[in-house]
């Protein structure tokens, strides 16, 4: 039942994992590419700039698995012909490693096949070279959106189950039951306490977690992974 990393939090314990290697926080998104043409990385690491961004340039896929992890808004501008690694390998890679960091993929050798495979692992666009400006940096500014987002999302899911792990095993115990829909009464006679500790189980579980109501306790299970939809209580008993 209890599952407590979800996507979000399986991203913070990786990137904690190569604390070697990351970057400290940026102050700025950052735009990577990977781009094996030196004329065109230096064309769009320029053009990248020039809107306002950071950019940092790659010239394969090993280079850039190499460079230091950072943790900021960023995506990835990905050419898919590249001397070692190809592009959609090194996307597919990324969807499991770095989910925080969006992808772009670029071709001039694009057909349909590729787009649905990049499509299928998570790319925010798939442009075919030539590409306008516009159309680069409009898809810049949606991954770059995405990222703020996931980072958001995994930051919010660390202080939650950092909440979790400072309750103890008995209020720990409460907070299942109670979120399952059991009724004070009910977890008492399961676990062998008397009504009244029940309560005050529930009660410093509900203020360490920082749940105002029995709602948002349950709410909070589901982000946690530790209550399944099957476990959702029927409403009339939320209010028991």
């Amino acid at each position: 039942m209890v599952k407590a990393k979800s996507l979000a939090l399986s991203w913070v314990a990786s990137a904690e994992g190569e604390s070697s290697r990351v970057a400290a926080c940026c102050t700025a998104a950052m735009v990577f590419v990977v781009e094996d043409q030196a004329a065109m990385r230096q064309s769009l690491h320029s053009l990248i700039e020039s809107a306002g961004f950071q950019a940092e340039v790659f010239s394969s896929a090993m280079e850039f698995l190499a460079s230091p992890r950072v943790l900021c808004p960023s995506c990835l501008l990905l050419d898919i012909m590249l001397p070692d690694l190809n592009g959609l390998d090194l996307q597919e890679r990324l969807s499991r490693e770095r989910r925080e960091m969006p992808v772009i993929i670029m071709t001039g050798h694009g057909d349909v096949p590729m787009s649905v495979r990049a499509m299928k692992s998570g790319a925010i666009d798939f442009l075919t070279k030539p590409f306008s400006d516009d159309a680069l940096v409009g898809a810049i500014r949606r991954a770059l959106e995405r990222s703020r987002g996931l980072l958001r999302e995994a930051a919010e899911q660390l202080a939650l189950a950092q909440r979790y792990s400072s309750l103890s095993c008995r209020e720990r115990e409460v907070m299942a039951l109670v979120v399952s829909g059991r009724l004070n009464k009910e977890i008492a006679g399961e676990l062998g306490i008397s009504e009244i500790t029940v309560k005050a189980h529930r009660g410093r579980a509900m203020h360490k977690m920082k749940a105002r109501t029995l709602a948002n306790l349950i709410t909070m299970a589901f982000k946690l992974g530790l209550a399944s939809e099957n476990d959702r209580p029927e409403q009339g008993r939320l209010l028991a």
